[in-house]
């Protein structure tokens, strides 16, 4: 951890600053790496405890810095915690690294078989750029940080300009517990550094070997070409947003058109829109029921007030994209909030078109950020298909149905499940359960990677690549791969693997 304080860290880091800010970080990694996995999991335990010690302060100061309510930031801080729990419970049981323990067999013919086993080890210095719309659970010590920091890896953490001192808060936090826990210094370290130029030389560092990021695509896709022109191309693990689909079936409409309307009002509008997984794109086939579902999702959601966006820069693009959206052609304004929003707030909208429109136009499956969602109406099942075809990689899609009309759109729904991460039955996307069976990812363009996930345990794996060793003497061995290690792993014993 960096002796850092408070004035130091409130001074923008320039560009030799950073060089020598990634030379720390690598120093400390060749140490941190090595430490045990209790320890770095007691270090975790003690971030969570650390934060939460800051009390009232911590919300305090986001609520200024965000606009976001008391009670969503006190669930975003218990988000936080639980998940340094999670992780420290993870490395604490030791099964994660994956050991495999392939013994050798000297007289095996025509050759012998070396000893050889495997396991995961940290890649090195991960450099992880706060999220603006999540101020705690993507942050200073959101997910990134704490899967990063439980695999062995430091991590130089970019704080978000839009709130600074919330970022400072959390990272005193980190401090104190590194010093408590007795870990190297500069495992942690955390900047200010608005600039795009610093953003590119944190990428392109010779040191830095992966990057976290959750944002908007253009960000995200920036750093990751950043990353590709490197000499030394290395992961960027980027969650760049996604207007997750809703397909709705007749029969439901038919059977609850009222109740999945409110919702859906209250999902397109939690927290004014700005989460990524925001049902943006709401798809059903035309019919009578369909024009009174839009009556009534336009009507709730044309009495939900505006909302203060997190800052003025989002709240700019979704007037800017809202408009753009709008002004498609067939684009039809179904319904807004009655009450004539505020500076910085963000309007209640439900906009509708045509299937052979949203077709035939690529802009209307572009992201608005916040409580906007486009109805689209197709004409029949190969519309829907032919929509669905237009869609591109996401974090999740629902489909609303009745128990018996499900099975009769089983090929459809796999075909829906081929572009998400998460295929949900009859519920919203929006809330997003922090365990090891979630995946938070999708093809590009919703990330840069599918086969990772940034919420639950398994985001650990990112952080990780195997390494086998051979024929190594067992004092050179990592615990994990000695003799007689008590943790859970695997052995290979007359061609099977076999727990030890």
């Amino acid at each position: 951890m960096s002796d850092f304080n408070t004035n130091e860290m409130q001074q923008e880091t320039n560009i030799q600053g950073i060089d020598q800010v990634m030379k720390r970080s690598q120093s400390a990694f060749l140490a941190y790496r090595n430490m045990k996995g209790a320890l770095r999991a007691t270090f975790l335990e003690a971030i969570a405890t650390g934060i939460e010690a800051i009390g009232p302060a911590l919300i305090q100061q986001a609520m200024e810095e965000t606009n976001l309510p008391e009670a969503r930031l006190a669930g975003e801080r218990g988000r936080t915690c639980n998940q340094l729990r999670q992780f420290a419970a993870l490395i604490r049981e030791g099964s994660w690294v994956e050991a495999r323990i392939d013994t050798a067999i000297p007289d095996r013919a025509p050759l012998p078989k070396p000893d050889i086993r495997k396991m995961m080890a940290p890649l090195g210095p991960v450099v992880v750029f706060g999220a603006s719309k999540f101020p705690l659970a993507y942050s200073t010590a959101g997910v990134d940080t704490a899967s990063a920091l439980a695999a062995g890896c430091t991590v130089v953490l970019k704080a978000h300009p839009a709130h600074p001192r919330t970022s400072e808060l959390v990272a005193d936090a980190i401090a104190a517990a590194a010093r408590q826990t007795g870990m190297p210094p500069d495992t942690f370290i955390h900047i200010h550094a608005p600039s795009f130029e610093a953003g590119k030389a944190l990428v392109q560092h010779p040191v830095t070997k992966a990057v976290g990021f959750t944002g908007s695509f253009s960000g995200g896709k920036a750093l990751y070409d950043y990353a590709t022109q490197r000499a030394e191309p290395i992961p960027v693990f980027a969650e760049m947003g996604s207007i997750n689909p809703v397909f709705i079936l007749p029969g439901a409409l038919k059977a609850r058109s009222e109740k999945v309307a409110e919702q859906y009002a209250a999902s397109i509008t939690q927290s004014v829109g700005q989460f990524c997984t925001n049902p943006g794109l709401l798809v059903s086939l035309q019919s009578p029921e369909l024009d009174v579902f839009r009556k009534q999702l336009g009507e709730k959601l044309a009495a939900i007030a505006p909302g203060t966006m997190l800052h003025p820069g989002i709240a700019s693009n979704f007037v800017r994209n809202r408009a753009k959206a709008l002004s498609q052609q067939q684009v039809s304004l179904v319904a807004e909030s009655k009450e004539a929003p505020k500076e910085n707030q963000g309007v209640s909208s439900l906009a509708s078109v045509p299937a052979s429109e949203f077709i035939n136009n690529p802009v209307l499956a572009e992201e608005v950020f916040g409580p906007y969602s486009l109805l689209v109406a197709a004409s029949g099942i190969q519309e829907l298909e032919a929509a669905l075809d237009k869609i591109p990689g996401q974090l999740t899609a629902t489909i609303i149905g009745e128990d018996d009309e499900l099975a009769t759109y089983v090929g459809f729904i796999q075909k829906v499940a081929n572009k998400v991460g998460r295929i949900i039955i009859n519920g919203v996307p929006t809330g997003v359960e922090v365990c090891p069976a979630m995946h938070h990812g999708g093809p590009f363009p919703a990330t840069t990677d599918s086969r990772f996930t940034s919420v639950g345990t398994d985001a650990i794996k990112r952080f990780v690549r195997p390494v086998s060793y051979q024929n190594f003497p067992d004092v050179l061995l990592p615990d994990e791969l000695k003799a007689g290690n008590p943790m859970n792993i695997w052995r290979m014993v007359n061609s099977e693997w076999k727990k030890a």
